[in-house]
């Protein structure tokens, strides 16, 4: 089975967007790493506490055949950091199974891997404004795919999100 990667921000990460697509995957055999600023503790907009993996400067992106990025206030902040935007690219150069839910397609869009293709993202005026100022052809949907890349628009699409990404990874 694969080995997943979530990224998720070290405060205000979306609780369930990270929970229900992690369980759906587990459930089905695969493995979830999570990776943040650092390993301590990293806290959900709604409450949960998490402990990461690994830091995103020691991430082995080799290791992964997935990475999804959570959404939440937190996220669009993950764009700032070059060693998010360093795995994703790397991730998108080897060909992997890459997807963002919620504000994670802002992350995305900012690391240059959605450019020419069909994503969705939480639907506000920035967002959207992101997604096309770096190419990406906004859909408004629920769940888009498009060569290898899954986006959701938020926390209502976390467990059909997960099940996209087991099938996906078929």
């Amino acid at each position: 089975m694969a080995q997943v990667l979530f990224i998720i921000a070290q405060h205000d990460f979306r609780d369930e967007e990270l929970l229900e697509p992690k369980q759906v995957l587990e459930n089905a055999g695969h493995t979830c790493h999570v990776a943040s600023t650092s390993t301590e503790p990293a806290y959900g907009m709604l409450g949960v506490i998490v402990d990461p993996d690994v830091a995103f400067d020691e991430v082995d992106i080799k290791a992964y055949r997935a990475v999804v990025v959570v959404g939440g206030r937190g996220s669009p902040a993950l764009a700032q950091n070059e060693n998010v935007i360093s795995v994703l690219q790397q991730a998108n150069e080897q060909g992997k199974l890459i997807a963002s839910i919620c504000l994670g397609g802002v992350v995305l869009a900012k690391a240059r891997v959605l450019t020419g293709k069909k994503a969705t993202v939480f639907k506000t005026p920035d967002s959207v404004k992101i997604l096309k100022e770096n190419g990406v052809n906004f859909v408004d949907l629920p769940l888009v795919t498009d060569s290898g890349l899954v986006t959701a628009q938020g926390p209502q699409q976390a467990k059909e999100f997960g099940k996209k990404l087991v099938e996906m990874l078929r």
